[in-house]
């Protein structure tokens, strides 16, 4: 796993901390610190076990050396990593959709997880790439303006972002779908071309939205608007939706998220702290969230959904009202078929089958109500 390798352009900035531009300069195209690495292999390991104790199917990715440089005609790199699958495919219905991606370290992560598709594609599943953008240095506004959290804020405002509209790109990850309503954002990483190509690829069959928040730094929507049930959103209150009244209009429950406990000088990378409620629903009754987030597990007590989370290296599933601890290790990656429900704009309809060809990436909810927009 590699730090960002194309610290250089204009891209990385736009997207990370100001306080980690001096780490990705030194340490562009590197490893990340052995110990941040170790621990992260421990807790993808020991949530995978913990999934397959669900009853989920884990298939992992290609091990790939991300190191080795690659050069296009427009650019060259080295590879970032194959740790996120929700950041590089989406699923709608039976179909595999590979995002093409918008940062040039990115380019050919796909590979990690083209042998499981190949999979399901001989299964019956469908399997499509989205152009594959050039990436040259047209896609990025190289002048793009920004030097400290208030120039996020009103770039943002002004719907200025480092991508420009050169050609269409988009990661996955800034789409979030609901019955036949897909919601999408206009990110650093995903343009209105990327957008508007999923909105005419998936037409007439699902609808595609474009919302929008007051986010100094867009990009990928899961820590931003989570939908986690039938009719039932999490709604970051650090980063209002512009649309939310279109939501409450057609009857959904908006959930305020507790605000996160993990410590300030806690390495966040290019995350940020409201990963607390990027939660992991397994289905509409079980959710995985962070151990230490005590407050968002409380949450979702008041909320009457069973938790499944981790307490002091043991995993507790709360099923009704009588506890049961599992002694197993602690946090996805991906995940592939488990029972699931396909709704339709009116709402969930279950159907209680398992999708035998259909992978789905579980954080991408498939629940709510329609928005009945046109």
């Amino acid at each position: 796993m590699n730090t960002a390798p194309d610290v250089v352009s204009v891209s990385i900035p736009a997207n990370t901390y100001e306080k980690y531009w001096t780490f990705y300069q030194k340490y562009g195209g590197h490893h990340f610190p052995k110990d941040h690495l170790k621990k992260a292999v421990a807790e993808i390991e020991e949530m995978c076990n913990i999934l397959k104790m669900e009853g989920v199917t884990v298939r992992r990715p290609d091990t790939i050396d991300w190191s080795l440089k690659y050069k296009t005609p427009d650019f060259e790199s080295t590879g970032l990593y194959g740790a996120m699958p929700r950041d590089i495919l989406i699923v709608v219905g039976n179909e595999i959709i590979e995002a093409p991606m918008a940062w040039r370290a990115r380019f050919f992560e796909y590979r990690a997880y083209r042998a499981i598709i190949k999979d399901y594609f001989r299964r019956g599943a469908k399997w499509t790439t989205a152009p594959k953008p050039t990436m040259a240095d047209e896609l990025y506004d190289q002048d793009y303006p920004i030097h400290s959290v208030e120039d996020r804020h009103k770039l943002a405002a002004q719907g200025k972002f480092v991508t420009t509209e050169f050609e269409p790109c988009f990661d996955a990850a800034d789409f979030i779908r609901a019955g036949r309503d897909i919601f999408a954002q206009r990110s650093q990483v995903t343009n209105y071309m990327g957008i508007e190509w999923m909105r005419k690829h998936l037409a007439p069959d699902y609808r595609v939205h474009i919302i929008s928040f007051k986010d100094p730094n867009p990009m990928h929507i899961d820590a931003t608007f989570n939908i986690i049930g039938p009719g039932l959103v999490l709604s970051n209150p650090d980063r209002p939706c512009h649309q939310i009244d279109l939501f409450k209009k057609a009857g959904w429950t908006i959930v305020t998220p507790p605000i996160p406990v993990i410590p300030d000088d806690h390495p966040l990378w290019m995350s940020s702290k409201w990963l607390s409620m990027n939660v992991l629903m397994l289905d509409e009754k079980r959710v995985m969230v962070d151990a230490n987030e005590v407050p968002i597990q409380k949450m979702f007590e008041k909320l009457e959904v069973p938790s499944c989370y981790f307490v002091d290296g043991q995993y507790t599933s709360f099923q009704q009202s009588q506890p049961q601890k599992v002694s197993v290790p602690l946090r996805l990656t991906f995940v592939m078929p488990i029972p699931w429900e396909e709704a339709s704009t009116a709402g969930p309809a279950m159907s209680g089958a398992e999708a035998p060809y259909s992978p789905t990436l579980i954080d991408q909810a498939c629940w709510g109500l329609g928005l009945g927009l046109k």
